[in-house]
């Protein structure tokens, strides 16, 4: 079955000055996050001609076990030959990952948040040259007890398209160290818990991959309010 709903919400997302999103290089406290991935992610509307969207995430994160912190950056790219046009970038996570903070960019409330994501941020990008990227530090808190993901879908900036999404793709680790200062995880990995009762993890609702995967949460942020549009792919089976 398919389904489309758009709710408008009063009020206004203030964002962040252009000057607080920074070109940063991968965090000391991922460790070494060797390469970045774009595991997960695939185009969904058809962007400008010669634009080509991306993202990446790095391969490796590390999660603090007294504080749950971490921090992840994620790097958007414009792999083709011309200007992007003015688009954003959205973070959201789900389950066990909760995004806290992402510089330069404006929380998302949970009213307005995607069935089943925990947190969200909305990043105005602007124009992203050809050839050009931007990373965004994310600082987050992983429950290791659970499973945990994070999407970042790249949109037009009046939220009509989405023109590439990574995710929902979690992080885990197969190995639990609860004992060990920090535990490291994988992208691409089911989070296995330590705890007692570890088989038994919480698991995304059912409308939320298909969501994601269709790329179809739609953001517009204006003097007016914000829009978010929910779409997902016909022929979804329950």
């Amino acid at each position: 079955m398919s389904s489309r709903g758009t709710t408008t919400i009063a009020g206004s997302l203030i964002a962040a000055s252009f000057s607080a999103v920074m070109i940063l290089a991968l965090p000391a406290a991922a460790g070494d996050p060797g390469p970045g991935s774009g595991k997960g992610g695939k185009a969904v509307d058809a962007a400008p001609a010669g634009v080509k969207m991306s993202t990446l995430l790095p391969e490796r994160i590390s999660v603090d076990n007294a504080s749950h912190e971490t921090v992840i950056t994620a790097t958007l790219r414009n792999e083709g030959t011309n200007g992007s046009g003015d688009v954003r970038l959205l973070v959201v996570g789900f389950d066990g990952l909760t995004v806290k903070n992402v510089a330069g960019c404006s929380a998302i409330t949970r009213k307005d948040l995607p069935e089943g994501a925990n947190s969200g941020f909305a990043c105005p990008v602007g124009e992203l040259a050809a050839g050009a990227s931007k990373s965004y530090a994310v600082g987050a808190t992983f429950d290791t007890g659970r499973k945990g993901r994070i999407c970042l879908p790249v949109q037009s900036a009046d939220g009509a398209k989405t023109f590439w999404q990574q995710g929902p793709v979690p992080f885990g680790t197969t190995n639990p160290s609860p004992n060990a200062p920090a535990t490291p995880l994988l992208l691409g990995t089911d989070n296995t818990p330590a705890a007692p009762g570890g088989d038994e993890l919480p698991r995304t609702g059912p409308a939320v991959l298909p969501w994601c995967a269709a790329g179809a949460a739609l953001i517009v942020v204006g003097a007016a309010g914000l829009r978010w549009s929910r779409r997902r792919p016909p022929g979804r089976e329950a």
